[in-house]
């Protein structure tokens, strides 16, 4: 089993409901977003129109970002999944350097979204995160873990995301990657990401 993603941009409305799943889901600091969406304006008018490209950790089958750590923090599973263990991370940020993707984030401090305090939510959600570490996306591994889709899939509105096993032909995933046109992030790069655009 090899899980991976596809995101059709031509469904793909730029809400930032993914950003906020996955902010909420994984409780990430300010300035920490492991999913993003990127916006881009193409055209002239009157035929100007916004474009709307969500990104994410590729969860490369040939990770850079795994070569480039000197401790062993970052691993990779064998569904694919590439994460990182918090407690070998020594933040040296080699991996970060090594990413062409620009997916991991270093987490400076674990500072409130509200002056002089953390809520309740950020005490709790916080205990995911160790302050001087690297952090990324991981696809919602413990949500997978339990059976659930990640949390940026579940709750995009457009259904522009699709997540599944890369291996199985029958999956709803290797359907949309063998029937409709699709790309990877920076293919010149040789990382095999797990992540498919249907632009």
């Amino acid at each position: 089993m090899h899980v991976g993603m596809v995101i059709d941009l031509k469904r793909c409305v730029g809400c930032q409901a993914c950003t906020v799943a996955c902010k909420l889901e994984n409780a990430t600091p300010p300035a920490v977003f492991w999913g993003r969406c990127l916006e881009k304006e193409t055209g002239k008018y009157p035929q100007a129109k916004r474009v709307f490209i969500p990104v994410l950790c590729n969860h490369c089958q040939d990770a850079p970002c795994l070569r480039a750590c000197p401790t062993g923090a970052t691993n990779q599973r064998e569904d694919g999944i590439v994460s990182i263990d918090q407690d070998k991370c020594i933040g040296c940020k080699a991996c970060m350097e090594a990413c062409p993707y620009e997916a991991r984030f270093f987490i400076e401090e674990l500072k409130s979204y509200y002056p002089g305090h953390l809520t309740p939510f950020e005490e709790q959600g916080y205990k995911k995160h160790q302050k001087g570490t690297v952090s990324k996306c991981n696809f919602c591994k413990d949500r997978l873990d339990r059976g659930l889709e990640p949390a940026c899939v579940q709750t995009c509105p457009a259904v522009a995301r699709t997540f599944g096993d890369l291996d199985d032909p029958h999956s709803e995933v290797s359907r949309l990657i063998r029937e409709r046109y699709n790309i990877q992030l920076r293919p010149e790069m040789g990382t095999q990401p797990s992540v498919y655009y249907i632009p």
